[in-house]
């Protein structure tokens, strides 16, 4: 018997309001122009992101007042709620389960706090047991999306036969900032959207996808390059150097050596399925692990149509190529605050 996770089910959903960039920028000038010189000279970056459009949970006037921690905190719970609720119904409606056959939940989230944690706070509504396994997991960032994977797909691996449910949800645009008038603040303004994905993993049965296995790399020295940092505002965006340039040196070692250790090499991958971060992050993975220039084109569309949406974005990916057909083995790569990469290997029976 095969007792590795299988991927039952795989849904994303995204927050009621759509932002076109053009209309996030002409926000962003009338929050920031007048206060901060330079923002002109980095607006350009607005263009350059490859972002048609993104989704929030808030209207776009609701985000030209300023914010402090209790505003935002309601809006979090407000949206990460109902959000938690609509994927995580999908992806259950999709294996065929109802929420009383969950046995764990892993919710993974970075850009809000809720304690009770979220899956406690909907656990009523969805139709969880009792005795449900709850798993919240905070500050995985960007990378979450492939390490939440790969912690649900262990714990059902651990205890076979038993439904595990993935829930990743993120909501970048509630940490705007008007107050910090930075290069790093206006990046963040032209990136960030709000999204979530939900996943049931299932080990010790059938099942055509499975998570095969899965590593990290944590660089040592590099906490500066990506977080969040914290003040009576919120959280304020933390990008202290340019990871593109990252990217381009460091992850192709990376990854060939988390893959030898799954005892696999690049020649044995037939899809590399990336985190986008953004454009530029999205060309230098291609030169990284040696792809083709274009080569990540799902990549570019769910940055386009959704903009980089941190932990979940790599699952939207992943549902864009397992619709088309996913190939014999995949890998997931996501990059994240610590400065981490992660990375789960996916084999396909067709």
């Amino acid at each position: 018997m095969n007792h590795t996770a299988a991927l039952v089910s795989l849904a994303t959903s995204v927050p009621p309001h759509q932002f076109h960039q053009e209309q996030i920028l002409a926000a962003a000038r009338g929050v920031m122009a007048d206060r901060y010189p330079e923002f002109e000279q980095l607006s350009s970056l607005f263009a350059n992101t490859g972002i048609r459009h993104r989704y929030g949970v808030k209207p776009i006037e609701w985000y030209l007042e300023a914010r402090g921690w209790p505003e935002r905190t309601r809006a979090f719970l407000e949206g990460a709620e109902a959000l938690f609720i609509d994927v995580a119904q999908k992806a259950l409606a999709s294996a065929d389960l109802a929420a009383g056959d969950i046995d764990t939940v892993v919710t993974v989230c970075s850009t809000g706090i809720a304690t009770p944690t979220l899956e406690a706070r909907v656990a009523g509504r969805i139709g969880f047991r009792a005795d449900v396994s709850r798993v919240p997991v905070f500050g995985l960032g960007c990378a979450g999306g492939v390490s939440g994977l790969s912690i649900a797909a262990r714990l059902a691996q651990s205890r076979p036969g038993s439904n595990v449910l993935l829930v990743a949800l993120e909501l970048c645009t509630l940490a705007v900032r008007h107050d910090e008038l930075s290069k790093a603040n206006v990046v963040a303004a032209s990136l960030f959207g709000d999204g979530a994905a939900a996943a049931v993993l299932r080990a010790g049965d059938g099942g055509a996808t499975r998570v095969e296995s899965s590593g990290e790399k944590l660089w040592s020295g590099t906490l500066d390059i990506m977080g969040w940092s914290v003040d009576p505002q919120g959280f304020g965006v933390v990008f202290q150097r340019t990871i593109p340039d990252f990217v381009r040196e460091q992850i192709g070692p990376a990854v060939s050596e988390i893959l030898s250790r799954m005892e696999l090499s690049s020649d044995d991958i037939d899809r590399f399925i990336c985190h986008p971060g953004g454009t530029k992050v999205i060309a230098a993975l291609e030169h990284a692990l040696s792809l083709h220039q274009g080569t990540l084109d799902h990549e570019r569309d769910v940055i386009a149509d959704y903009g980089n949406m941190s932990a979940p974005t790599v699952l939207f990916v992943l549902e864009r190529v397992r619709a088309r057909g996913l190939p014999p083995r995949s890998l997931l790569t996501a990059l994240g605050p610590g400065f981490t990469a992660s990375c789960a290997a996916l084999k396909h029976a067709a």
